[in-house]
């Protein structure tokens, strides 16, 4: 399937809608010196768990000789690895609650990265993926796993009868132990022995914009040391806050998988979620700033899902509402590539009825959750503007194919596949081919849209985008100029508008009061 994949990516890649680098920085270091980079993470050697149910046993007869006898630990939480065949089994996984980690969490990290993966594990499979469960967890039938560990961490589950227990000096007393005292947190200011919420703000720099660092909204922060482990979402202005306090300083990261709904995907290996590691830092959380200097497709990874966050906002912030993308929006990254597509592979478009459908028969379903519904090239992106506006393309026309269904889309990609052989290389063709009127409304709507948001959020410094191109975006942004909104426009694109001469009419039907205004617009272009 992955083979498939690199066979079939190049060319919708190639043939797709045309987007507009950063070099890369020296590697930033975490809270202890230790480089930070986002190449695959180089694991030392294993160390002794202070967490599990005899180490922690152990800890608390060290600080309570006299209670030891009459407090037995339970295991509160097991440690586990999964192995899935497939995405079907890691989306399986995740949408039980299960947060996973694709290397293990009881081993020295020599340098730092983005991802691992097992060398005992074929390039072409789903590595091993760890995770820390509750003790009761029923594990899902088909999906292998193996029990690395019984652990006890001190929170909801530990016994009643330990009442007057002081579990912070106890986890504490366990990582001296398994001689890990040296990770243990010492914050200035507090009590000796103080644990720490992990708590903070992710920001971004638009350069373009110069009003100040904003929020990265709506990413998943997630940290953990050892086997304990908390995740959250950043709220609009990037603040998040854990639901659990740490002893030692634990390491952070944000995983890309946005609280609306989309992921943002493809980390070297094809994964649902991206994730960029940001080290070890404090326990008390962390602030940290992204700029067009960061880490590349950290950079980009945390404009893209701005601007995902803010256009789903929009759709529904004003009447009549834009339907949002997809619940379950598939988007790729690609640094090194210029061109951009609404592929819509993930929904099924290009796949099924077709002929490669029926040769897959079942595995249909695995190939969609596999791929991508939006790829964005972003090698001509220097900055968060330019982010901006391609991301704001290519979700213009998911909104697009939530109203005008898969059929349209259908036509629609298979227009711009075999336009982009038969006339020379132009990716929309030249406005005489068949089905031409498919790509005439879909591109003229992006444009339209993209032009409209990004002056809404640079003003003056927005532009305008496609005038050149055979199919006029100016109609749809002359008739905002005179009162017909995106909007209402919106309410018009559904699968029956397959050139302009339908888009007019329907115009005309739905906005009768506009007609004058819309005759105009349509002969001044035409």
């Amino acid at each position: 399937m992955k083979r498939w994949s690199k066979l079939f990516l190049p060319a919708l890649l190639s043939a797709s809608c045309a987007g507009t680098g950063l070099e890369l920085p020296e590697p930033e270091v975490d809270a202890e010196g230790m480089r930070i980079h986002h190449e695959m993470i180089v694991l030392g050697e294993q160390l002794e768990d202070p967490y599990s149910v005899e180490n922690m046993t152990r800890a608390l007869a060290a600080v309570y000789p006299t209670k030891a006898d009459r407090v037995v630990l339970p295991a509160t939480h097991l440690y586990v690895r999964f192995l899935p065949e497939d995405e079907e089994q890691f989306e399986r996984l995740a949408g039980l609650g299960v947060l996973l980690l694709d290397h293990p969490v009881d081993y020295q990290i020599l340098r730092e990265g983005d991802y691992y993966h097992d060398p005992e594990v074929a390039e072409d499979r789903i590595t091993w993926q760890y995770a820390v469960v509750e003790r009761d967890f029923v594990f899902p039938a088909g999906i292998r796993y193996e029990i690395l560990d019984q652990c006890h961490i001190p929170g909801g589950q530990t016994p009643v009868k330990a009442a007057g227990v002081d579990w912070t000096a106890v986890e504490r007393e366990a990582f001296r132990l398994t001689g890990n005292a040296a990770l243990l947190a010492e914050v200035p200011g507090t009590r000796a022995g103080t644990e720490m919420t992990p708590r903070g703000r992710i920001t971004i720099v638009d350069s373009v914009l110069g009003t100040g660092p904003e929020g990265v909204r709506g990413v998943r922060v997630s940290c953990n040391c050892f086997v304990k482990f908390s995740a959250g979402y950043t709220d609009g202005d990037g603040w998040y806050e854990m639901d659990k306090s740490f002893a030692a300083n634990p390491r952070y990261r944000l995983v890309f998988n946005n609280s609306t709904g989309f992921s943002i995907g493809f980390n070297l290996l094809l994964v649902p979620a991206s994730v960029s590691t940001l080290g070890k830092h404090g326990a008390g959380g962390l602030d940290y700033e992204v700029t067009e200097q960061s880490d590349r497709m950290l950079f980009l990874r945390c404009a893209v899902n701005n601007a995902g966050f803010d256009y789903y906002k929009w759709c529904e912030a004003d009447a009549p509402p834009v339907k949002t993308p997809p619940a379950n929006l598939r988007l790729w990254l690609f640094s090194g590539l210029a061109a951009s597509s609404a592929v819509m592979l993930h929904q099924g478009v290009l796949l099924d009825g077709s002929k490669l459908s029926e040769l897959l028969g079942e595995y249909i379903g695995l190939l969609k959750i596999f791929l991508p519904d939006l790829t964005l090239g972003l090698k001509r992106c220097h900055s968060y503007a330019d982010v901006y506006a391609t991301a704001v393309h290519e979700l213009a026309h998911a909104s697009h194919f939530m109203l005008a269904g898969k059929e349209f889309w259908n036509r629609y990609a298979r227009f711009i596949l075999s336009s982009y052989v038969t006339s020379g290389f132009v990716t929309y063709g030249v406005g005489t081919e068949e089905d031409h009127g498919y790509c005439g409304i879909g591109e003229s709507w992006a444009f339209f849209l993209q032009a409209m948001l990004c002056r809404e959020r640079y003003g003056d410094h927005g532009q305008s985008f496609g005038l050149n191109h055979w199919f006029h975006p100016q109609i749809f942004l002359q008739l905002a100029e005179r009162g017909l909104t995106a909007r209402k426009i919106f309410q018009v694109l559904d699968g029956e508008v397959t050139d302009q001469a339908i888009l007019k009419k329907k115009l005309i039907s739905f906005y009768p009061e506009y007609k004058s205004e819309i005759n105009q617009a349509f002969a001044r272009y035409n």
